[in-house]
Parts: structure tokens; sequence; C-alpha cells
């Protein structure tokens, strides 16, 4: 059963490992980066479609950063964004 597609965007919890500075952090425009003080890096926030997704799957991979996880979240989940840390450099 194929699922209907839509123009509404899905939130997603994508987590990485490594911790990126400001300029590798602009990458990720328009999701919400939280660094975490064990070393791994939460990115939060809406994203259009499936490929839109796989972009910014690929830019994790081409940082050769170790991708741990990647959420779909429901709008009830993702109630407190995190704390945006993407102009602070290492």
């Amino acid at each position: 059963m194929n699922r209907p597609l839509s123009n509404t965007p899905q939130l997603y919890e994508i987590r990485f490992r490594g911790h990126l500075d400001a300029s590798r952090a602009q990458m990720f425009e328009g999701l919400e980066m939280a660094q975490e003080p064990g070393g791994d890096t939460v990115l939060t926030g809406a994203v259009m479609d499936q490929a839109a997704l796989h972009g910014v799957l690929s830019k994790i991979r081409d940082l050769a950063l170790p991708l741990l996880s990647v959420q779909c979240l429901s709008q009830d989940e993702a109630v407190e964004p995190p704390i945006h840390v993407a102009g602070r450099g290492r």
C-alpha cells in the first residue's frame, strides 16, 4: 500500500557523532543544531521531502561523520526545540 504524497514538511531528529565548527555548521542551515557534551550532535527541524532528507544525510556522509540515528518526529515530540549552537566554534 502506497502512502499519499504530502507537501507538508516532516519533522526529523538526526543524530551523528562529532561536533562541527561554525563554517561547517552552516551547511545545515534551516535545522536547529545541538552539540551534546558527550561529543554527539543533534539536528532537528522540518524537512520538505525525502530528497531533502537524503541531501542532509549526504552532507553528513561527505563530512565523514558517523550517523547514529534518524527519527521522524510527531508534532508533539518537537514541542521543545534544542538549543541552537551553530554559531559557536570548537
